[in-house]
């Protein structure tokens, strides 16, 4: 019923002119804003919409993966831009869990947006 038809994901921001700045200038992301939010035009066609909303609770678990080709320099790039990556019991000291040479998936580090909502770029073995 559904397959042929467009799709698209979408997540909440507190401040809207905040998460604009932060996705185009820090992450270097294509963004258009329309009258109701702000729309990230992603490598590949894909778009995800991001929408204010006054009560907003920052999500819990990843809403966006940026793919990567070298992880450990696109941490270093991202934390000369200001951003901190968070540190779990699997990450190393940069952030980064690893992945592939435990052969346990991709190497992945997470990071917030303004908003708190959690991200991540990963390297893919």
């Amino acid at each position: 019923m559904l397959k042929d038809t467009y799709a698209f994901s979408g997540f909440s921001v507190n401040d809207l002119a905040s998460a604009k700045k932060f996705y185009s200038e820090t992450l270097g992301v294509t963004v258009e804003e329309d009258a109701m939010g702000l729309n990230l035009k992603l490598n590949g066609g894909t778009s995800v919409f991001v929408y204010p909303k006054e009560d907003h609770t920052p999500a819990t678990f990843t809403i966006l993966n940026f793919v990567v080709a070298d992880i450990d320099q696109t941490v270093n790039d991202l934390q000369a831009k200001g951003i901190s990556f968070e540190h779990y019991n699997m990450t190393d000291e940069k952030g980064i869990a690893r992945g592939i040479a435990a052969k346990q998936g991709p190497d992945i580090a997470w990071f917030k947006d303004p908003a708190g909502n959690i991200l991540s770029v990963l390297q893919e073995a």
